[in-house]
């Protein structure tokens, strides 16, 4: 340490021989001026020094300080520390500065010591703190794998590649693999867990190795010789991960450039270690309480569908994601008496194991009443009282619907769930007003167990789509928008049973999100466009429907052209219309249309319009003023041939057109 005397007026510096010896100056080379000290002071640093103490001296500041440069005759640099105090006369004007210096070198080197130690820690703080929140959104252990290899992960882990293993039957099973060339351990994804390899010593000794030469640990184990030789790295850290004392897997961070480990980050790699290891053990559990809820659930549906003549059926089902909050819904295809089929979906209050096993029960009960031959009302009813007489305060909303695939009849029932959507033969589609009840078991508490039919009428060709709430409802938003996209979805789907259900379920579960268990249920009763020879169509019109009379119209007219016999195209639509205004007005529901062409003995067209009123009707002779009545009379003028049959549970009505022209009325 030396001492300075600087004289501002005269503008010498004088230095003792100890501020020689700091700037490494020779007496007879420094002419006592400030700029003498250039000769060992960088311009940078000079400039800087000068600065501070200009700085000092307008400020009226009494002392000063500053670090600088010295540039030694061996070459070496040297931090020098310059500090002075300011002398000024009575009026405040600086006269002389007075100070020392010294070699502030090893003090600096401290500092910076200090400095990068501070950072370090940072920088660990850092890691683990990034790692721990991409860690705490994992749920499952695909969630965990997905956070350590996906984008970011190895700069979140200070690390160069990585490789993660579970302890798995006496062996290690490796499910995650992230770093350049790291993908040829893959060839080794099952190792034994016998200590002959390093992870494994690592996890059966529960106890960390850190190896900074790859070359000198595959003399240790030559199995993994040539995997070490091949990959792209300078030093590992084979890590256990030990999770409530016991070691569930193996953790090994992969580096670059790096030839030591030191204590704070060999802590650092036990630190991530821990975090993965808890994890872990949370997603391990996590997926066992999952597999046993979905286990559960899925042994309470039924195992196979029923094959049935004269349609397809797909079924699809989709668990709700979160833990053992698996859901009650449940789909169901049972196989009636005198070929019909029963279909069913429901869903049982509540999210978790409880309701799935009630769904179980309610589901056997509901089968075994419909498997008796009950209508739809009693089957409901019963299965309401059953779940009433459970030891549980649950209910259920349920659709069932008994399906005659010969004749197209379909009887329906609701207990407070979503009824049915139907897509018709011509593209569109449509939510029939069936009539429903209170849920199951409500309905019985509240002794309100009527549960009212509602016929509808499946054409050949048109599909049945039954489903849970799951699929329609998203939060914050209304039910009618889920019902609006479920219904263009159905529009725009495949005809198949398989593929519309396949279609809706990547449409609609991937807009909603898994938060919710869908059962969907979907029948397609056959197509019946008759032979090449006797074509044939049917379509259904609903009795509300404004413009099912005109689409009906128009696809008569569109049969005949195809058929080749287009001149019969006004009679016809005439005679259609007539009978369709009849059925839609005098009978409680819709009316099916159905146009064949019969080729025997001759070619002629028939016309069928069913509907379910056994009330026939009859030909009457309005007077010149009456308004109605006229329908049977028009039908009679045009065809050649009409008349009346029953038909199950209701009529229809036909009429037939001679392809060559002639008319000729019968009653």
């Amino acid at each position: 340490m030396g001492s300075f005397e600087w004289d501002l007026h005269a503008g010498t510096l004088s230095l003792d021989a100890a501020a020689y010896e700091v700037f490494d100056l020779e007496p007879e080379e420094f002419d006592n001026t400030p700029d003498g000290l250039n000769l060992r002071i960088p311009a940078d640093d000079g400039a800087r020094l000068a600065d501070s103490v200009r700085a000092a001296l307008d400020g009226g500041a009494e002392t000063y300080g500053s670090y600088f440069t010295v540039q030694r005759r061996d070459g070496a640099d040297q931090w020098t520390h310059a500090q002075g105090r300011i002398l000024r006369d009575s009026g405040g004007q600086p006269r002389r500065i007075v100070g020392i210096v010294r070699d502030a070198t090893a003090e600096l080197a401290h500092m910076t010591v200090l400095r990068k130690l501070e950072s370090a820690r940072a920088k660990q703080a850092t890691i683990v703190q990034r790692t721990t929140e991409a860690l705490s959104r994992a749920v499952t252990v695909d969630d965990v794998t997905a956070a350590l290899t996906g984008a970011g992960a190895l700069e979140r882990l200070g690390a160069d590649g990585l490789a993660l293993g579970l302890v798995e039957n006496g062996a290690i099973k490796i499910i995650a693999l992230s770093g350049e060339s790291l993908e040829i351990l893959s060839e080794r994804r099952f190792t034994r867990l016998d200590g002959s390899l390093p992870l494994s010593q690592a996890v059966i000794t529960r106890k960390a190795r850190f190896v900074t030469s790859l070359t000198a640990l595959a003399e240790e184990f030559p199995l993994l010789a040539d995997y070490l030789n091949r990959i792209r790295f300078d030093a590992a850290a084979y890590l256990p991960l030990i999770a409530q004392a016991k070691a569930i897997g193996g953790l090994v961070l992969f580096y670059r450039r790096r030839t030591e480990f030191s204590p704070e980050e060999r802590n650092l790699c036990l630190g991530l270690a821990g975090i993965v290891a808890q994890s872990l053990q949370r997603a391990l559990l996590f997926d066992q309480e999952r597999e046993f809820a979905t286990g559960l659930q899925a042994s309470m549906l039924p195992r196979r569908i029923p094959e049935i003549t004269g349609g397809e059926i797909a079924v699809r089902y989709h668990s709700a994601w979160s833990g053992r909050e698996v859901g009650g819904d449940w789909y169901d295809v049972i196989a009636l008496p005198r070929d019909r089929v029963g279909l069913v979906v429901g869903d049982v209050q509540g999210h978790d194991t409880h309701a799935a096993a009630i769904m179980g029960q309610l589901r056997i009960a509901l089968r075994a009443y419909a498997g008796e031959g009950h209508p739809p009302s009693t089957v409901l009813a019963r299965a309401s009282r059953f779940l009433a007489e459970l030891d549980t305060e649950r209910f259920a909303t349920c659709m069932y619907a008994q399906v005659d695939l010969e004749t197209g009849g379909v009887r329906a029932v609701r207990a407070g769930h979503l009824g049915p959507l139907i897509r018709h033969t011509d593209g569109r589609t449509g939510w029939p007003n069936v009539r429903g009840g209170l849920p199951l078991g409500l309905a019985s508490a509240f002794e309100q167990e009527d549960y009212p039919e509602t016929r509808l009428d499946l054409v050949p060709g048109e599909t049945l789509v039954l489903c849970t709430d799951g699929l329609v409802e998203e939060p914050g938003t209304a039910i009618t928008q889920g019902m609006e996209a479920l219904a263009h979805a159905v529009r725009t789907g495949p005809q198949g049973a398989g593929a519309l259900a396949d279609h809706l379920s990547d449409r609609l579960w991937e807009r909603w999100g898994s938060g919710d268990d869908v059962a969907l249920l979907v029948l397609r009763r056959a197509p019946d466009p008759g032979t090449h020879r006797a074509p044939r169509i049917h379509q259904y019109i609903h009795q509300a429907d404004p413009e099912g009379l005109s689409e009906a119209r128009y696809a008569l007219r569109q049969a005949l052209r195809d058929w080749g016999v287009p001149e019969l195209a006004d009679d016809v639509e005439l005679a259609a219309g007539e009978l369709l205004v009849n059925a839609l007005l005098h009978t409680d529901g819709g009316a099916v249309l159905t146009m064949e062409v019969l080729p025997e003995p001759t070619r002629r067209i028939r016309l069928w319009v069913k509907d379910r009123s056994s009330v026939w009707p009859r030909r009457r002779t309005p007077g010149e003023a009456a308004t109605t009545g006229r329908g049977l009379l028009l039908v009679d003028a045009v065809a050649t041939h009409w008349g009346v049959e029953s038909r199950g549970d209701g009529k229809a009505v036909w009429c037939e057109f001679d392809t060559a022209g002639s008319r000729r009325s019968t009653g």
